[in-house]
């Protein structure tokens, strides 16, 4: 179950993809598609998303993140900090 996750890239056709920690600590990428394509969200494992084969848009998105992690002294935009998501995680009784 995803506990966290944070809009990497939008399409123009309207479909989504989230960079997503799970419950576990593991992470994955989940794809949203639109919903007038009548498909199904998946998720993907970071490593396989991230492969070299891979240059899509929402890649490089991505890849942007990661680059944006060595600098300290980024700060999000506004835009940025919209598309971000938190799912509450449930409680274990």
């Amino acid at each position: 179950m995803t506990t966290q996750r944070r809009r990497l890239y939008t399409s123009s056709n309207g479909d989504k993809w989230f960079l997503c920690r799970e419950r576990s600590g593991g992470v994955v990428v989940s794809h949203e598609p639109n919903p007038a394509s009548g498909g199904k969200a998946s998720q993907i494992a970071l490593s396989d998303f991230l492969a070299n084969q891979n240059q899509g848009p929402e890649h490089q998105a991505l890849r942007q993140l990661i680059a944006e992690l060595v600098d300290p002294t980024h700060l999000p935009s506004d835009q940025q900090l919209a598309g971000d998501d938190v799912v509450p995680a449930r409680s274990e009784q």
